[in-house]
């Protein structure tokens, strides 16, 4: 049996002194119906972190999908329908839901208005996670978003902020401004053994910022491997899992989506082996830099 153990349950402690699920959702390229579906079948499953985004045109139904279910969860424990529910009726408290910012801009009001709409959209009171999803639109735009983020945070709108898809340079650009008063608490970037950023990942944790790993299995494009596809025989698991348990063995917090109930229930799986270090310097190796989607990490 492993000697580190992950769960669904396991979290990381931000840097704003909130706690993040280790273990969440991804709802990229989910549809609204999907989402509907899938989240109810996740939280049943333990899930408690949900990643979504002003472009993925879903916040509405995500948000919808955690009150319905919090909401149920609740009624069921109270009149007792529910042997299998937790000691207490799960809360707002316990659920842990991400959106981004679409487009950096440099008008702060618009980005300040643009928040509040996500906020609204998902109807759950306040967002836990706000991040800048890409640093586009150059050095001005990404001062005055992020100027919105925390006073989004100050206003109780937002818990937490961050970035994501932000290279060494926009991250070093950030922190370096003489006006920043929060601190990123995350920056989310596409990490698999495939392409292991390690040079952000390296800023990051000089600035104390968890990363968050965005298609942690690669979008499948590499499920063949025959690094990959040896060391899931040898560690009798999936190669998915393999990818999974790679992710949270650097201390990364992995996003891996599906709309699928089996899958969904695999991927977090990942607690009947550990990856040797010798295999984890392997795994390493395979890096080749793959981009799965886009890669802003070298915008101006």
């Amino acid at each position: 049996m492993a000697t580190n153990t992950f769960s669904l349950a396991t979290k990381v402690k931000l840097n704003s002194g909130h706690m993040m699920p280790q273990l969440q959702l991804g709802l990229y390229m989910m549809s609204g119906r999907e989402v509907l579906s899938s989240i109810p079948h996740a939280l049943e499953m333990g899930y408690r972190g949900f990643d979504s985004a002003q472009m993925y045109h879903n916040e509405t139904e995500a948000g919808k999908a955690i009150s319905s279910w919090l909401s149920k969860s609740g009624s069921e424990k109270q009149d007792g329908s529910s042997s299998g529910s937790p000691a207490r009726p799960l809360t707002r408290e316990d659920v842990f839901y991400t959106s981004k910012l679409a487009s950096n801009s440099d008008d702060y009001d618009a980005v300040r208005r643009s928040i509040a709409k996500s906020v609204k959209a998902c109807g759950l009171g306040y967002i836990d996670l706000f991040l800048l999803h890409s640093p586009y639109g150059g050095p001005k735009a990404r001062r005055e978003s992020w100027r919105a983020v925390e006073d989004a945070i100050r206003d109780g709108e937002v818990r937490s902020g961050g970035v994501s898809n932000y290279g060494v340079r926009h991250i070093e650009e950030l922190m370096s401004s003489s006006n920043l008063q929060v601190r990123p608490a995350v920056n989310q970037i596409e990490v698999h053994p495939f392409n292991t950023q390690e040079a952000i990942r390296e800023a990051c944790a000089k600035y104390d910022i968890v990363v968050e790993a965005y298609a942690p299995l690669a979008r499948a494009m590499r499920m063949r491997h025959s690094t990959v596809v040896k060391l899931a025989k040898k560690y009798d698991c999936t190669v998915a899992q393999l990818l999974v348990r790679w992710s949270l063995q650097h201390g990364l917090v992995p996003l891996p989506k599906s709309t699928k109930q089996s899958r969904m229930a695999e991927n977090v799986d990942i607690n009947g082996f550990e990856i040797s270090d010798e295999d984890m310097v392997a795994m390493d190796a395979l890096d080749e830099g793959l981009v799965t989607d886009w890669d802003p990490t070298d915008a101006p």
